[in-house]
């Protein structure tokens, strides 16, 4: 089975994803093959609250934030298959390594976060993402991803 060229909106993304404003860093999925690779689209705009104190003199935004959006990339190619987010279901990072920034991200940018699924077991999945900008990488990780059920 090949990547499937899809467009899942913001109205879907929040229906499958906890978070909201500010913390929300995916807009749009525009690939999906489940269970082995998501492609997202983020929006960078200068709107963005960060981009208040990173840096006035010339907005960068923040790399933790990029991982940030891989991961969420990431929770949504696991939680694919389901219609709604259960909102007894957490998505915790347990892991990030082989983190290299290649390129900053300035707002009027288009990241591109491609994701694939490396593997899973008893509720840890690990990924590798990578966030690109006009067809260049900005970012690089590997990170692990645990799925929870609230109270557990």
């Amino acid at each position: 089975m090949s990547e499937t060229t899809i467009n899942i909106d913001i109205h879907k993304i929040m229906k499958l994803l906890p978070h909201r404003y500010p913390m929300l860093m995916v807009d749009r999925v525009i690939g999906l093959e489940p269970h082995k690779n998501i492609k997202v689209i983020k929006n960078v705009t200068i709107n963005e609250p960060y981009f208040t104190g990173h840096y006035p003199q010339r907005p960068v935004m923040p790399g933790v934030l990029i991982v940030e959006a891989l991961a969420q990339a990431a929770a949504l190619l696991t939680f694919s298959d389901e219609p709604v987010h259960d909102e007894n279901t957490l998505y915790y990072f347990v892991g990030i390594e082989k983190v290299r920034f290649k390129r900053p991200v300035e707002p009027g940018d288009q990241l591109v976060l491609d994701v694939d699924f490396i593997s899973g077991k008893l509720g840890f999945f690990k990924f590798k993402g990578v966030a690109t900008v006009d067809g260049k990488m900005a970012a690089e990780a590997e990170f692990v991803c645990m799925v929870k059920k609230n109270g557990e």
